[in-house]
């Protein structure tokens, strides 16, 4: 099966997110949030494409292909880069980060780093990986190997971050 760090990140906001995204019930395309990031991913730190790299990166983790695609990667530095418009799921963000640089040790480069830009709060996160998260990282890549075997849509999770969520209609459509 296939897990890459969207799902990642999904799966620590909410795993019916992570659920229908996993299976192809897309709802990206009816957010202003969704279309407002992907501006400013493109209209910030304009230099940086020219700098460095996007970088797509795969590994195996048991019968699991691994998955990511880095916004920037500084190789001579080993810095990754991700730009985020708000940090109201940091969490998730910060483990999506943690599952890209698992995949950089995964494919034999050690010792780098994660930044996730905020531009709008003109402010950084810095990200390292421990062992400590490694372990974390497999416990939810199997996790979201059950979920996605599952033929059962996970139940709505009733949270805060929902009434921003592109999927919220869907999952309240019978509120």
């Amino acid at each position: 099966m296939n897990i890459n760090a969207t799902l990642i990140n999904l799966y620590r906001v909410c795993p019916r997110e992570c659920w229908l995204h996993a299976n192809g019930i897309r709802m990206e395309h009816t957010s202003e949030v969704v279309a407002d990031g992907k501006l400013l991913h493109e209209t910030s730190y304009t230099d940086r494409s020219k700098k460095y790299s996007e970088l797509s990166i795969e590994a195996s983790f048991g019968s699991n292909s691994l998955y990511g695609k880095i916004d920037f990667y500084d190789a001579k530095r080993k810095i990754i880069h991700e730009t985020k418009r708000s940090d109201k799921v940091e969490d998730a963000h910060i483990w999506q980060v943690k599952f890209y640089l698992w995949l950089l040790q995964l494919n034999g480069i050690e010792g780098a780093k994660g930044v996730i830009d905020y531009p709008i709060f003109r402010q950084t996160e810095e990200v390292f990986l421990s062992e400590s998260d490694i372990k974390t990282l497999k416990r939810f890549v199997n996790e979201i190997y059950e979920l996605l075997q599952s033929d059962q849509c996970p139940t709505v999770i009733n949270a805060k971050i929902c009434k921003s969520c592109s999927y919220y209609e869907l999952c309240y459509v019978n509120e």
